[in-house]
């Protein structure tokens, strides 16, 4: 087989192409691996990482890619944050305050859901992140307390709906003790640096 290139004569035996040719299309197959590989593993980090939040943002997104951006967005935006502990007596105070939260909640349930989900956003922003929507704020924590993130949004669903007079004792009692566990993780946290995840 003859080709003219740049004025010259090439020419290749039908085993020499065939060879070239098994080459290109090896090439192509590692290629086409090697990205998959990729997207296996970011989507893999992404599902550690995030944990339910994972899986909210892929229902919410509907699409792989646009859930792991999203993520990834929010991975950067509290990367930027300048989140900080708390200093002994800042500690000393919240606990103080859930306490009272807690005894308050023998008479007075409802009230006490009430104040425990003020006393989560007054730590939050103790802690640096800012003030913002229930939703944005849920995001933000998301990137470095993923696994407090299903008790955090039950919690503060029943919190909400107390306006209605909608909850239950049982799940007044049930978010009493989501928001001890979301309070216990924020109130003791030392701040781990977030991992962006390679895109």
């Amino acid at each position: 087989m003859n080709f003219y290139f740049r004025g010259a004569y090439y020419s290749f035996t039908q085993t020499q192409v065939a060879i070239a040719a098994l080459v290109v299309v090896l090439a192509i197959i590692i290629a086409i691996a090697a990205f998959q590989q990729r997207g296996t593993t970011r989507t893999t980090s992404f599902r550690t990482r995030f944990g339910t939040e994972y899986d909210r943002a892929l229902l919410a997104h509907g699409s792989r890619q646009e859930a792991e951006d999203m993520l990834a967005g929010r991975e950067s935006r509290v990367q930027s944050l300048e989140i900080r502990d708390l200093n002994s007596d800042e500690r000393n105070h919240f606990n103080e305050d859930w306490k009272v939260i807690q005894a308050r909640f023998v008479d007075h349930p409802r009230f006490a859901v009430t104040e425990a989900d003020d006393l989560i956003n007054a730590l939050l922003e103790s802690r640096g992140y800012p003030h913002a929507n229930f939703e944005q704020r849920a995001a933000d924590i998301s990137v470095t307390h993923p696994h407090i993130m299903e008790d955090y949004r039950l919690a503060h669903s029943v919190a909400v709906r107390l306006g209605n007079a909608e909850a239950t004792t049982e799940e007044l009692r049930t978010a009493i003790i989501q928001y001890r566990s979301v309070f216990d993780e924020l109130v003791q946290a030392t701040r781990p640096a977030p991992q962006l995840t390679t895109a």
